[in-house]
């Protein structure tokens, strides 16, 4: 296949739309079900590239949820624990490969936000992963091969319409890459810059005890940081990202929103929230943003009387905001990426009240030492890469 018609680009006025190869050579991916649209390429090929440097880098098998060109949440196969699985909607009795822990954990760091995502993994997609993804609001996957119950699975979804793309593996893009913006062209070098363990040897702080699970948090961040639209911050722990704050114009406010959906994160391992008395049948989505509601500051929205009756058996209590902040201020050993140097120490002030422990940015700053100092006083670890990561 040398191009693809797609329905329309970023719009529906936005006619006519394809995507092809300017050389005139084959696309690497073939879609094998549904029919993707401008975004939802997008999202295909930026989260591939993350999926597939994640298992270059670690080893291990690799997921994205992508949703608007940025990733919702990535993780690596790691197992799942019974929380996990109580969190994920997991039943204890369901056996699941590590491609399918994966996925299930990039969904999880942000269930909300990957409402309609765009689904990423670097292995070949099983039954198992498939037939989680079928119970889900998904746009779309794309992956490097199905086994042929996968496929079938997958083809059931949204009404035989689901958009599943398969890539070649192998593929290698041009070095030089362009794109048009108001008829100008732009023109860069592929951005091939390789994250591993060698980017964290330069540890800037007086604490410089960085176990291996600190080094893949690290490195899933920084990756995951790489194909998230700038300015860009991540926490992660245990593999998994937990919170990402992408697109804002400020370092703080990027810091502020991925801590805040890292609390988000670590909040619906509450017991109160663990314990909520939902009825039957309640949809999946419907409880993730019931749950979202609850933990917030807007929580009358579906407790109060005539409210709280449509998703519980019975009312729930209210979890107090003292209860969310001694609950939060249990977390630790999350780690924290950010795609640009720190410019001031109010952003690992505001990290480590999500637990973060670990720390990885550029350098780089006129206020560094400021930077270095404010870790310090927490015994916090940080690498300083010396790379920046911007995407846009």
């Amino acid at each position: 296949m040398k191009e693809f018609e797609l329905k329309y680009g970023c719009n529906p006025n936005q006619k006519p739309a394809k995507i092809y190869m300017k050389d005139g050579s084959e696309l690497p991916v073939t879609v094998l079900n549904g029919r993707p649209g401008y975004i939802n390429f997008l999202d295909a090929l930026n989260s591939w590239q993350l999926v597939k440097e994640l298992k270059e880098a670690t080893g291990l098998p690799s997921a994205a949820s992508f949703k608007h060109v940025s990733p919702a949440g990535a993780a690596v196969g790691l197992p799942l624990s019974e929380t996990d699985r109580k969190i994920y909607f997991v039943r204890e009795d369901i056996a699941l490969s590590p491609i399918a822990c994966a996925y299930i954990r990039a969904r999880g760091a942000d269930r909300l936000c990957s409402y309609g995502d765009w689904a990423a993994l670097s292995d070949t997609c099983d039954a198992a992963t498939a037939a989680y993804l079928k119970d889900e609001v998904s746009d779309g996957i794309i992956a490097p091969a199905y086994t042929e119950e996968a496929l079938a699975i997958l083809k059931t979804k949204k009404k035989g319409a689901y958009n599943v793309v398969q890539i070649d593996p192998a593929y290698v893009p041009a070095a030089q890459e362009c794109k048009d913006v108001f008829g100008v062209t732009f023109e860069q070098g592929h951005n091939n810059f390789r994250i591993d363990e060698s980017l964290l040897e330069n540890i800037v702080t007086e604490n410089k005890d960085l176990p291996q699970q600190a080094k893949i948090d690290m490195i899933v961040a920084l990756i995951t940081l790489k194909y998230t639209q700038s300015n860009s911050v991540c926490y992660v722990k245990d593999g998994q990202a937990i919170g990402v704050g992408a697109g804002q114009q400020s370092r703080i406010h990027c810091t502020r929103l991925a801590g805040q959906k890292a609390d988000n994160w670590y909040l619906r391992q509450n017991p109160k929230v663990l314990g909520l008395p939902f009825l039957d049948g309640i949809r999946r989505a419907d409880r993730d943003n019931a749950i979202d509601i609850y933990t917030s500051d807007e929580y009358d929205d579906v407790l109060r009387d005539g409210e709280w009756q449509k998703v519980f058996r019975v009312q729930p209590e209210v979890l107090t905001a003292e209860e969310k902040k001694a609950w939060i201020a249990t977390q630790s050993g999350v780690t924290c990426g950010s795609d640009a140097f720190f410019p001031f120490g109010d952003n690992v002030e505001r990290a480590r009240k999500s637990g973060v422990q670990y720390i990885a940015e550029p350098g780089g700053s006129i206020r560094d030492d400021h930077v270095i100092d404010t870790a310090n006083k927490y015994g916090i670890v940080m690498a300083f890469t010396g790379m920046r990561l911007f995407h846009h």
